[in-house]
């Protein structure tokens, strides 16, 4: 059994539902805990009742340091200090063997197992931002990515994350001080300052929009494979990092680099996935779409509309979902 934890509201509900889909597709074993970081999430995964899930709620969570922290932090701020929380509460309550921190809107294209059977014996495994030249972020966003993290619950597991949570603890800002960045640029010397740290080298884990434009990417037997330096690789998981969507009948897919084949494989289906959960959420658990279709952008709300076509402006998506029109200007 391979546990697995996430946390969000109702902001990224369905980006968190279409991550269970995708484990439920990909993984033949697996638990996933989910941290509900508002009442309305909760009464809705409860309300669903999804196998393989259990659901946290936030108050049996929190502690008075971090209630503390959260006063004075943003909520992405706040969700970023309770990270490496999250993991030590299950190990002290659930009492289980091991455990994968996983942000709710990476999206699995074949066995997460794959990706952990690497991590072997180790007690924590992590994954590189591997970025592209263009978007090279190592300097203020640091080596590694907080998207993938295994841990495993001994001695040096805890230890680690003893350590993190204290650290998000004293600072945790989403801004570049002091060689800090959130609860990320703490990972850069983990491989120094603790024993048993992997860094994951299948590079098909952690494709993301900072990165992707390094690999070819080909669809073949149902499965999408990475061609770089002529090594191939099956992509294991997409991170849709900063995918918005807006009021104005677009969908802003991040302001990064992004050709057809990506949008046609990628892009396209997860965006039709996130379609039908909206439409089953509205439908079947009669929500109103102002709080199920709600994201953040600038600061402001921005609500998103089912609709049969968005428009693509430079960054922006062009879907008709009634057939394969895909383009990009």
């Amino acid at each position: 059994m391979d546990n697995f934890s996430t946390l969000f509201d109702s902001s990224y509900l369905n980006r968190g539902l279409a991550l269970y889909d995708s484990l439920k597709t990909n993984s033949k074993s697996f638990h996933l805990y989910i941290f509900a970081f508002d009442n309305l999430t909760e009464k809705i995964l409860k309300k669903k009742n999804l196998s393989n899930v259990t659901v946290i709620n936030l108050k049996k969570f929190e502690d008075k340091e971090l209630i503390k922290a959260k006063k004075k932090r943003t909520k992405t701020e706040y969700f970023w200090t309770c990270t490496g929380s999250t993991i030590l509460f299950l190990f002290k309550n659930y009492k289980i063997k091991s455990c994968t921190y996983i942000d709710s809107d990476i999206f699995f294209f074949e066995d997460p197992k794959i990706v952990l059977n690497e991590i072997n014996k180790n007690s924590c495994g992590i994954t590189i931002h591997n970025y592209s030249k263009k978007y090279d972020q190592t300097k203020t966003s640091g080596k590694y990515c907080v998207q993938f993290l295994y841990f495993r619950n001994d001695n040096i597991g805890n230890e680690i994350l003893d350590w993190w949570k204290k650290k998000c603890l004293e600072w945790c800002f989403n801004r570049f001080e002091d060689n800090k960045f959130g609860d990320q640029k703490y990972l850069d010397d983990w491989l120094e300052r603790f024993k048993n740290v992997h860094v994951i080298k299948n590079q098909g884990a952690g494709v993301a929009p900072w990165n992707m434009q390094k690999f070819f990417f080909i669809q073949k037997n149902n499965k999408i494979q990475l061609k770089i330096n002529n090594n191939r690789y099956n992509l294991n998981f997409f991170h849709f990092h900063n995918l918005r969507f807006l009021k104005n009948r677009k969908i802003f897919l991040g302001g990064y680099d992004i050709n057809r084949n990506v949008l046609q494989a990628i892009y396209k289906p997860y965006i039709s996935l996130l379609n039908k959960i909206n439409t089953d959420l509205i439908i079947n658990h009669r929500l109103d779409k102002k709080y199920l279709l709600t994201d953040y952008y600038n600061g402001k709300a921005i609500f998103f509309r089912i609709l049969k076509r968005i428009l693509l402006r430079k960054n922006f998506l062009k879907l008709n979902f009634f057939n394969d029109d895909v383009c990009q200007s």
